[in-house]
């Protein structure tokens, strides 16, 4: 049998006690190699990225919640994905669930396609409030922040100024910069 490997995710810094819950809890299931990191789901996760470059076939990887590891469905099945090619066995602990077996994998497959079934609900009806609140005149989307400022965008460019250097100065998308220089 291989390592225990856990791996331990709080969004904030102020999430301590949370940070130190999922430490015991792992340690408790026999953790004995931990990666932790104090990031938002949404950046970038280099511990995560550590602990599947450390994964070896045999290994167990541990986690106390699902959403302590995933952040959407994608994300879910390609971490799964990758644990399955290396040999390693996935274990959450709040659902008890363990991919070393055919239940464990059934249960995964369908905790995803649910997840990704609500999602999709969930962008149907905010499609839905858009429509309605257009016809009622109530919504006018996100106003175009970057092309109100083509004029200086096309001036600090004139003055010899980088896209990247614009797009900090004005606050906007080097992408803006980009598309309204026609590059």
């Amino acid at each position: 049998m291989g390592a225990i490997v856990g791996y331990a995710r709080t969004s904030t810094t102020e999430q301590v006690a949370g940070f130190a819950a999922q430490q015991r809890m792992l340690e408790a299931a026999g953790v004995t190699k931990l990666f932790s990191e104090r990031v938002s789901s949404v950046a970038a996760r280099p511990e995560l990225d550590r602990a599947m470059e450390y994964l070896r076939e045999g290994d167990q990887f541990v986690v106390t919640k699902l959403d302590r590891l995933a952040r959407s469905v994608a994300d879910l099945v390609r971490i799964t994905e990758l644990l399955a090619t290396k040999g390693v066995v996935l274990k959450i602990l709040d659902m008890n669930l363990d991919t070393s077996t055919p239940t464990g994998k059934l249960m995964l497959n369908l905790i995803g396609s649910i997840a990704q079934f609500e999602r999709e609900l969930m962008l149907e009806r905010q499609r839905e409030g858009i429509a309605k609140a257009k016809v009622e005149g109530k919504y006018r989307g996100r106003a175009p922040t970057a092309r109100a400022k083509a004029d200086e965008v096309r001036k600090l460019t004139d003055d010899g100024i980088g896209p990247m250097e614009i797009a900090r100065r004005l606050d906007i998308g080097r992408s803006s910069v980009y598309r309204i220089l026609g590059t």
